[in-house]
């Protein structure tokens, strides 16, 4: 099968040009789908083909995030496209249909499966289904050196002859195979390869597909955008998505009625669903080819995955593990995250001081040193914290344990009324609402996916960390890790009771069945780590300034105007109050007093204290002044947009020396603050609804309706949280 000449003209190459990939008229092109089953490591190999030329955009029709990456050899241009991780086309869940429409609407030049060598059997089922649907394959023989380790020997050249497609030996993280896979390429572009073969499911079966084939090839309009033999075997195996198509042909009813007898006849003669036979005849092939190609030799005895999940996946020891884990985690994010974190406030505090002696006193130097410094320099302080919570968590992803904690919590979860998937994408919400919102199209039912969706913000993602790890330094000094892990454990706790809620509520109905996969242990590789660390912490600076930097400023013009002038009379009467109680007082002090006071209540004659006096009452049953309401109030754009608008009510930009700690400081020695006050407006972050781009995403995800009730529910479960904490820790003797 050969694919279209690759000399494209300079208005095809426009179609296929990206605004921020450039792309030379002379240079071939070629669009490849990179495909495979879940843990293959096919995010891994994407990242040895494509290195650090990656874009991230949305597959057509969806706002389910796709990604791009691009490797450029010999003047020939290789698009790579990531496709999600799924087991087979039947399309069940949203990602089985974005990869499928996805290849059937766009046709990409040729796809490329990644297959896991040390499961062979399983992974080969996929491909397939590649086969079938009309587009080159390539096999990618990726994890090649476990599967020697473990004693399998794969014969890539006979299997590639049963198959017949071209197979190449990878490992993805040392970039092994990768030159040879891209020569592989350019060779199937040049025709060099024969025409794959496609699984003959029997005489019977195949007797019924050529029916069905012919009728449905009466359409030439219809095959040309899909394959006849495909869509033939679909709606043999009943599928819906295939019917639907079947709308856009000439002769539907013929080619439905036929089916419909194709259907009833093969179940009568085999006995079985007819879906089924499907599968064993796919599976039987598998086998067939596989005990042609694959030798299994007697490998060590020991096994490093075994003896180290007696340990941590013994039930009564793996929740326990987890936790610890965690705290761990923790533990060293804080111990490790304290001297750059505390050198960047240094550093930020310097540069306002440096910007106050330089400009004069006036809008700009407010600006700058409030505003700017004040707000973005709060946020840009945490980043070390942020580097070392990812980098970790990219440890444990890396070596396989991620799998593990989520199958600790999968009965647990259960008792809650949720899916075992639903793990994936609540530890996904650690790092960032809106991928483990997209995460969760992995569920196959609708009504698990709309639970999973609801309930994840209130997974403490790491927007929400600067936030935690602010007032826990200021009113809990030394116990920060341990108050932080209960903010996250809280979260967690309240997630699994708002499942349970809605399962009894709006979303009745039980969960469906579900079997976790444990892939087995692999030791990272740094590029990989560095990798995930960099687009993670990438996000969150690009955040700052961005986002940040433009509510900050939007947040120093409500908090500086209208302007706040003090009369000379006034002055003098407040001099004379304060030297009355401070008779010792010293001019200095008088001025620093009297500078106070006018910032004061500047603020509070600001456009900003007028709002915070209009809503303190909604949030004074919380413990909130006006400032905590106002701060409040802008989380709901960012929840690192907080930090820099506490930065800038409490005027932190300069002023304070190196002891001082900054906003900290400012916060602690603030009266209407207290650790009771900071525990629950700690609790109302985690809670209230997130961020601007994760509700627009859930909205792509569950529609309008979801998004509204979201909003509502989360701010009156925030607000009766932190009210019953703020009441009973003062009915209880907690200073606030």
């Amino acid at each position: 099968m050969r694919l279209r000449a690759l000399r494209l003209s300079k208005r095809t190459l426009i179609r296929y040009m990206d605004k921020d990939i450039p792309l030379l008229p002379d240079r071939q092109v070629l669009r490849i789908a990179l495909a495979g089953n879940p843990n293959s490591g096919k995010t891994t190999l994407f990242n040895a083909l494509t290195g650090a030329h990656h874009k991230v955009g949305n597959y057509p029709g969806v706002t389910v995030e796709k990604r791009e990456g691009v490797r450029i050899r010999n003047q020939r241009q290789y698009r790579f496209i990531d496709l999600p991780g799924v087991y087979s086309l039947t399309a069940y869940s949203l990602d089985e249909v974005v990869t499928r429409d996805f290849i059937l609407e766009e046709k990409p030049d040729l796809i490329v499966d990644v297959l896991d060598s040390t499961n062979l059997e399983r992974n080969l089922y996929l491909c397939l289904q590649f086969q079938e649907l009309g587009i080159p394959v390539i096999g990618a023989l990726n994890m090649s050196d476990e599967a020697e380790a473990n004693g399998i020997r794969i014969d890539a050249k006979q299997l590639s002859s049963t198959l017949g497609i071209p197979l190449v030996k990878t490992v993805g993280p040392r970039g092994t195979g990768t030159e040879a896979l891209l020569d592989c390429i350019d060779a199937l572009a040049a025709g060099q390869y024969g025409d794959e073969r496609m699984v003959h499911y029997g005489n019977e079966i195949e007797t019924k597909l050529e029916e069905l084939t012919s009728l449905i090839a009466s359409d030439t309009s219809f095959t040309a955008r899909y394959p006849a033999r495909w869509m033939a075997i679909k709606l043999l195996e009943k599928d819906a998505s295939a019917h639907e198509r079947l709308a856009e042909h000439k002769d539907r009813e013929a080619v439905v009625s036929a089916a419909g007898d194709a259907v009833i006849w093969i179940e009568k003669h085999f006995g079985k669903d007819a879906e089924i036979i499907v599968t064993e005849q796919r599976y039987g092939y598998i086998r067939g080819a596989v005990r042609e190609a694959l030798t299994l030799v007697k490998a060590a005895d020991f096994s490093l995955t075994q003896a180290v999940d007696r340990v941590i996946m013994n039930r009564f020891l793996a929740l326990p593990v987890f936790m610890a884990v965690l705290w761990s985690v923790f533990q060293l994010t804080f111990i490790l995250g304290a001297y750059p974190t505390t050198f960047l406030e240094s550093v930020f505090g310097f540069l306002g001081s440096a910007f106050e002696r330089i400009l004069p006193d006036g809008v700009l130097r407010s600006l700058i040193v409030d505003g700017i410094i004040g707000g973005v320099g709060g946020v840009f302080s945490f980043v070390p914290l942020i580097v070392i919570l990812f980098f970790l968590l990219s440890i444990l992803e890396d070596v396989g344990y991620m799998a593990r904690a989520a199958f600790a919590t999968d009965k647990l979860l259960h008792a809650f009324g949720l899916h075992g998937q639903s793990t994936f994408p609540m530890m996904l919400g650690f790092g960032c609402s809106v991928p483990a919102i997209m995460a969760s199209r992995t569920l196959k039912s609708r009504r698990d996916r709309i639970i999973t969706v609801l309930i994840t913000p209130l997974m403490s993602c790491g927007a929400k960390l600067p936030v935690h790890v602010l007032l826990a330094a200021a009113f809990f000094p030394g116990r920060e890790a341990n108050v932080v892990m209960l903010i996250y454990v809280s979260g967690v706790v309240l997630a699994l009771l708002s499942a349970l809620l809605l399962k009894r509520t709006v979303l009745r109905g039980d969960p469906t069945p579900f079997v976790m996969e444990l892939p087995p242990y692999r030791a990272p590789t740094l590029r990989g780590i560095l990798w995930h660390v960099w687009e993670k912490t990438w996000q969150y600076i690009k955040k700052a300034g961005t986002v940040i930097l433009s509510s900050a400023i939007l947040i120093w013009v409500i908090t500086s105007f209208p302007k706040y002038e003090l009369s000379g009379e006034k002055q003098a009467e407040l001099i004379a109050s304060y030297t009355e109680a401070h008779p010792l007082a010293n001019e200095a002090e008088q001025a620093a007093f009297l500078e106070l006071t006018v910032a004061e209540e500047g603020l509070k004659g600001s456009f900003a204290g007028m709002l915070g006096r209009t809503i303190e009452p909604v949030f004074r049953p919380l413990g909130f002044d006006w400032k905590i309401s106002v701060a409040s109030v802008t989380g709901f754009a960012a929840k690192e947009v907080i930090v820099s608008t506490l930065g800038i009510l409490y005027r932190v930009g300069s002023g304070e020396d190196e002891e001082s700690e900054g906003l900290r400081y400012a916060i602690r020695h603030d009266p209407a603050m207290s650790p009771l006050v900071a525990l629950s407006l700690m609790l109302f972050i985690l809670i209230i609804p997130p961020c601007f781009a994760a509700l627009a995403t859930m909205r792509a995800e569950l529609g309008g309706k979801w998004v509204g009730f979201e909003i509502v529910f989360l701010f009156l479960l925030g607000w009766t949280v932190s009210f019953l904490v703020f009441t009973l820790g003062s009915l209880a003797g907690a200073p606030s």
